[in-house]
């Protein structure tokens, strides 16, 4: 009898999180070895609450038009499994779960530390007796997962970041004379600044914002960044700053550090554009206007990236078929062609060395004063935005879809977390 799926989004959604789950439940259904699609309600807390969303239940209309709508369409989560001698009861509750609805396949759809995720279930499933094929599948804004040229979702975010940098630049620049000369716009990035390099792409030419890029990768010296300021607005007028959320002194402590941890243990980073401003204001008295792009950044699937969906697509169909295939414990990947003319296909890379690696910027795409990208950088990033895919309008609005999200009636007792 044909096994089901279990598939789940993990961590901060994306644009085009649910183009990847399109691509899973289509080609899902296309096979008759495989069984129904359930969906973890909310990432791995649905498996653990036992809270499985049957997508059979949803319309192909339906399942066609997550293509082009944004967020997660069954909830996301940011919930880190522990050690399995941390808490064995967690993996316990995994196995009772998917024996229980008959899943043979684990897909977790999300960036280092989901991976992480299905690693170990890849791992542990063996151990306790209810193997299960593992297949992880990349997604993050912040693209850096190790093994992959990009990961689905960021291409969309840098042709968000890369627009707003160039129609907020404009402007500014028209207001420069007799008002704002300095705009700071923060974006997401917290160890790698491929986000806020992305901006880059909207110089055209020297005089064009972005002036300067914050990265992570280059630490923060105040009295050079506030220097550059100064000769900037007196060489061009104004001066836009992109800031990476990750910028950081010297000795590590972030800009942004809000004194507080997240669900992954991770700093909780905020603020670093109206920093920012304050240090501009103090030292030299232009008046500031500052953004932070947050979440606009990542839902804005009415600007995405033509590339960035069709590759967002192209791994859920893929781990689709690795699990045909009797692959484990591997995460399709995208291969850069090395062709004159941008092309890609879809690799395999194994979780082991996907998870918890974080990819950051290298230094050849980041021009020696620290502020900007190279040619190198731009090479590599322009294709990644190339191309429109509009999702359907009406009235003057995209038309996204909402799903049913019905529930499949639950077999085991209430599981009470230990």
């Amino acid at each position: 009898m044909a096994q089901n799926i279990f598939y789940a989004q993990s961590g901060g959604v994306t644009a085009v999180i649910n183009a990847t789950a399109c691509g899973v439940i289509e080609s899902a259904r296309k096979s008759k070895k495989l069984g129904k699609v359930l969906a973890g309600k909310n990432g791995i807390i649905g498996a653990l609450k036992e809270e499985l969303i049957d997508t059979s239940l949803e319309s192909k209309r339906d399942i066609a038009a997550l293509r082009h709508t944004p967020s997660g369409a069954f909830g996301s989560c940011r919930y880190k499994l522990k050690s399995l001698s941390e808490n064995k009861a967690e993996y316990q509750r995994l196995i009772d779960v998917f024996q229980a609805h008959d899943i043979g396949y684990f897909f977790y759809n999300g960036g280092g530390d989901s991976q992480d995720t299905a690693n170990k279930v890849s791992q542990l499933s063996l151990q306790m007796g209810h193997p299960i094929c593992c297949i992880g599948i990349p997604k993050t804004v912040d693209n850096d997962l190790p093994m992959t040229d990009t990961c689905p979702g960021f291409g969309s975010v840098a042709k968000y970041v890369a627009v707003s940098t160039m129609e907020a630049g404009l402007d500014v620049a028209s207001m420069a004379e007799s008002s704002t000369k300095i705009f700071v716009l923060e974006v997401m990035g917290r160890h790698a600044g491929w986000i806020a390099a992305a901006s880059g792409l909207a110089k055209d030419n020297p005089s064009a914002p972005p002036h300067i890029i914050l990265f992570p990768e280059v630490a923060f010296d105040k009295v050079k960044f506030l220097a550059r300021v100064k000769q900037t607005v007196n060489r061009v007028g104004y001066c836009v700053v992109v800031a990476s959320e990750g910028a950081q002194y010297a000795g590590g402590r972030f800009l942004a550090d809000a004194g507080a941890k997240d669900a992954f243990g991770h700093t909780q980073l905020g603020g670093v554009a109206p920093a920012l401003v304050e240090m501009i204001k103090g030292a030299h008295g232009y008046k500031c206007h500052w953004s932070v792009a947050d979440y606009l950044q990542r839902a804005a699937r009415h600007i995405a990236s033509a590339t960035d969906v069709a590759q967002a697509y192209a791994v859920g169909e893929a781990a689709v078929q690795f699990a045909l295939e009797g692959k484990n414990a591997v995460m399709p990947v995208i291969k850069r062609k090395k062709t004159k003319r941008y092309g890609w296909e879809i690799g395999e890379a194994p979780l082991s060395r996907v998870a918890n690696v974080e990819k950051k910027m290298p230094k050849s795409f980041i021009t020696k004063d620290g502020f900007g990208i190279t040619g190198k950088a731009r090479d590599y990033l322009e294709p990644l935005i190339s191309g429109e895919d509009y999702p359907p309008y009406k009235n003057g609005l995209p038309q996204y879809v909402r799903l049913k999200n019905k529930l499949v009636r639950k077999q085991l007792p209430t599981f009470v977390p230990s």
